[in-house]
């Protein structure tokens, strides 16, 4: 397929035909993400899992996300979109059918590290891919609408797998996913340009200091977007993923069907944030007006939100947790923003290196909300108060990590007055 104009910048009709591919695929990598928290009774009552299980469980899928991000940033970098995803989701079908056959929650672990592994490059192909393909304003909008098509992945992965399980089980729902991502590998195969180095600009050299990720890790902006990607970005994913849905069951008093339609909703709320700073974020973009800035003054809502969340216990719907991933979404204006922050042709390391910051947080907090929540029963907590107790110190993690982001963003400024003034 013919790629780009002379400028290498895809045509109109062109980029909305690869957008429309590249979102199909993550929306699928959406759904197999969060459908932990809707399988979380069947898995539970049929393997006996603990809540640390749970977390472990799902917690497994972003542990196979972080292990492929810095070789596949460099791959990126390298060999191009398509290749590269086109191998990825070799893994993943490999992944859907070993979950499918799985016997043991040790089976089920594996089966969803290399699920993981498999749609890691989800997401940052496309991204990597719109770094060079998309003006500025146009990547904004295309990164948040492809937010926007995850999150249809994981509203589809509440209400409409909750009706599909009685009727194919869990175990024919991963047979029918791994078939869907042999369906995408051909779309895929035929309409996405290949990869040709970009004009003027050169490729770091092999060795060199700029073909690694030491002066990503080094710069400036990307340093001050890590301590909110791990904690808040994480946190929220970690959420909406998986502990809402338990949360619900278990400290609300919601049934698995009130609990997926919880989960629906929360899922639509996201959908519809997304579309919401697709359509915005351009004419943001326009005014001068920063992600950096706009993370700033957004984020305290969601803290506030999570705080109340814990303080209220079993009154803390689905609503509340709606709120507090929508407060949340104002980081994923990171993402592109790294990206832009550094060149062109080490787009594909930043923006891998900043998910395997934002998905170790997933990991880390889907699997320590759990710990958390089996630890404080030492205390002879019920269940409903350990929740509430691991959703205090989750609280306590995301206004730290906020307060670190406020001071680099603040630092950040007063560079960039002090330039201006210069």
């Amino acid at each position: 397929m013919n790629a780009s104009t002379d400028n290498g910048l895809l045509s109109p009709r062109l980029a909305v035909a690869v957008f429309l591919v590249f979102a199909g695929t993550y929306f699928l990598s959406a759904l197999v993400r969060a459908i932990a928290a809707t399988l979380s009774p069947t898995l539970s009552a049929e393997m006996s899992l603990t809540p640390g299980d749970l977390g472990l469980l799902a917690g497994g899928y972003f542990f196979g996300f972080a292990l492929t991000q810095l070789p596949m940033g460099r791959w990126l970098d390298h060999h191009g979109p398509k290749r590269v995803v086109l191998a990825f989701l070799a893994m993943a079908v490999a992944g859907c059918v070993a979950f499918a056959l799985a016997g043991s929650f040790v089976g089920l672990l594996a089966a969803r590290v290399l699920t993981g592994m498999g749609l890691s490059a989800c997401l940052m192909a496309p991204l990597t891919g719109f770094r060079r393909w998309l003006s500025p304003a146009a990547q904004l909008r295309a990164n948040s609408w492809m937010l926007m098509t995850g999150s249809m992945g994981m509203v589809a992965s509440t209400l409409p797998v909750q009706w599909l399980l009685p009727v194919i089980g869990w175990r024919g729902l991963f047979w029918a996913l791994a078939a869907l991502f042999v369906l995408a590998i051909a779309v895929l195969a035929w309409s996405v340009p290949a990869w040709k180095p970009a004009a003027g600009v050169p490729a770091p050299a092999a060795g060199g200091p700029d073909a690694g990720y030491a002066h990503i890790w080094r710069h400036p902006y990307f340093r001050t977007m890590v301590p909110v990607g791990f904690i808040n970005y994480g946190g929220m994913v970690a959420v909406q993923a998986l502990w809402a849905g338990p949360w619900m069951v278990n400290v609300a008093g919601y049934t698995p069907e009130q609990a997926a339609a919880g989960l629906f909703a929360i899922n639509l709320s996201m959908l519809l944030a997304f579309w919401t700073w697709g359509v915005v974020n351009p004419h943001l973009a326009r005014r001068g007006i920063r992600p950096e800035s706009l993370i700033g003054w957004g984020l305290p809502l969601s803290l506030a939100v999570i705080v109340a969340i814990a303080w209220l216990g079993p009154r803390a719907g689905w609503g509340l947790w709606a709120l507090f991933c929508v407060g949340s979404t104002f980081v994923s204006l990171s993402q592109p923003a790294v990206a832009l922050a550094l060149p062109p042709q080490a787009a594909g390391r930043a923006l891998s290196a900043y998910n395997l910051v934002i998905f170790g947080g997933v990991f880390m907090l889907q699997w320590g909300i759990g710990l958390a929540i089996d630890a404080l029963s030492v205390f002879g907590w019920s269940e409903p108060d350990r929740y509430r107790g691991a959703v205090g110190l989750f609280a306590l993690c995301c206004v730290g990590a906020y307060a670190v982001f406020w001071r680099g963003w603040r630092r950040i400024e007063r560079d960039r007055a002090a330039t201006l003034r210069a």
